[in-house]
């Protein structure tokens, strides 16, 4: 009987992958383009390269006004942090070790765009962005990941959800043949 489900068959458990890699490539996509488009300003500032002065400074300004500065370094690569490990379809692996690879491919791939994007117009490199990035992966995997994880395993060891109907119970059943004990 075919188990529905991330741990049902081999077609099912590719098409989730597959559906997450397509996930992920959209999400890769937007950010990538909302990262690296041209903003106009009438001046630049420096790089910032003083790690936690840009968060400091957003702090200090009003509440409303620094959880929406932050939220918009957080939130964009949030995502990720589910995304990559659904796209990489492990299902039995380490919640260390899933969030170590998920934290570093996250980072590498943020630090790739502070970089490029430095190179745009209006763009500054700021390594507060980097950390603030790294902390919504890291926040989404931890909320999201071992949980859904857990429960698929579950999922998958408990078998189907639903009782056979009676003719696949009938049909499902195989003769069986006493077996005949070996002589010595």
């Amino acid at each position: 009987m075919q188990r529905h489900g991330y741990g049902g068959t081999p077609a099912l458990r590719h098409r989730y992958r597959v559906a997450g890699c397509f996930l992920l490539a959209v999400h890769l996509l937007v950010v990538g383009w909302l990262a690296l488009r041209p903003l106009t300003a009438p001046w630049v500032s420096p790089a910032h390269m003083e790690p936690l002065a840009t968060i400091r400074a957003d702090l200090a300004l009003s509440p409303w006004a620094a959880a929406r500065s932050l939220g918009a370094a957080v939130l964009p690569f949030a995502p990720l942090g589910v995304l990559l490990p659904w796209a990489a379809g492990r299902l039995t692996a380490s919640t260390l070790g899933s969030l170590a690879r998920t934290v570093f491919t996250s980072a590498m791939l943020s630090l790739a765009l502070q970089v490029v994007g430095s190179g745009v117009a209006g763009q500054v490199l700021d390594v507060d962005a980097l950390l603030l990035n790294i902390t919504g992966v890291t926040a989404a995997h931890l909320a999201v990941v071992p949980a859904v994880r857990a429960r698929l395993r579950r999922r998958a060891e408990a078998g189907p959800t639903r009782a056979p109907r009676r003719e696949e119970a009938e049909c499902a059943l195989t003769p069986t043949i006493p077996r005949v004990g070996i002589a010595p």
